[in-house]
């Protein structure tokens, strides 16, 4: 089966703040759901990418923060993630999300997560994140939970930037 890449919902769409369901079993079509937004994730490009961002309201994401032209991908699976202890320390990371293009801001977030969740074989896996793979699995978890980065800052830019992605869908929607 050959790896698709889906379309992006683009934020305000109602399922991106949906509580998504967790994951019961991992099925063949949910490991090929997982590929597609693998492919999707670097198509777009990105670094990472949750399945209500494809309008698929589940407990999954995948990731890959392995950025550099030097270092080799690193693609990873998760079903069902959660933090389970989170550091003191912070970190101000600036943040996009594929659902809001062309949209940056500053999010400060525990600096270290220490984080569980189902690989794609059903095996439970269990790691600690610190930089921006911590920045980036806490900002798809937020996905699952239906928030968005945006959420984390102030009313007015919050409002500022959902005003442009606004702006942004109605220009692609007239193509």
């Amino acid at each position: 089966m050959s790896d698709m890449i889906r379309p992006i919902l683009i934020h305000p769409d109602p399922r991106l703040k949906k509580l998504c369901e967790p994951v019961a079993d991992i099925t063949d079509e949910l490991r090929a759901l997982a590929d597609d937004m693998l492919e999707t994730m670097y198509d777009a490009p990105g670094v990472g990418l949750a399945a209500p961002q494809i309008g698929v309201l589940q407990r999954l994401f995948v990731l890959d923060c392995a950025k550099d032209d030097t270092e080799e991908p690193q693609p990873m699976v998760m079903f069902n993630p959660e933090i389970v202890a989170s550091s003191e320390e912070l970190n101000v990371y600036e943040e996009g999300c594929l659902s809001i293009p062309e949209q940056y801001a500053e999010v400060t977030r525990p600096a270290e997560v220490d984080v569980c969740w189902i690989d794609r074989d059903g095996n439970e896996q269990k790691a600690t994140f610190d930089g921006l793979w911590a920045t980036c699995f806490q900002h798809e978890l937020d996905h699952l939970n239906g928030k968005l980065f945006i959420d984390h800052l102030g009313p007015m830019k919050r409002q500022l930037i959902t005003r442009k992605s606004q702006k942004y869908k109605r220009e692609k929607a007239r193509g």
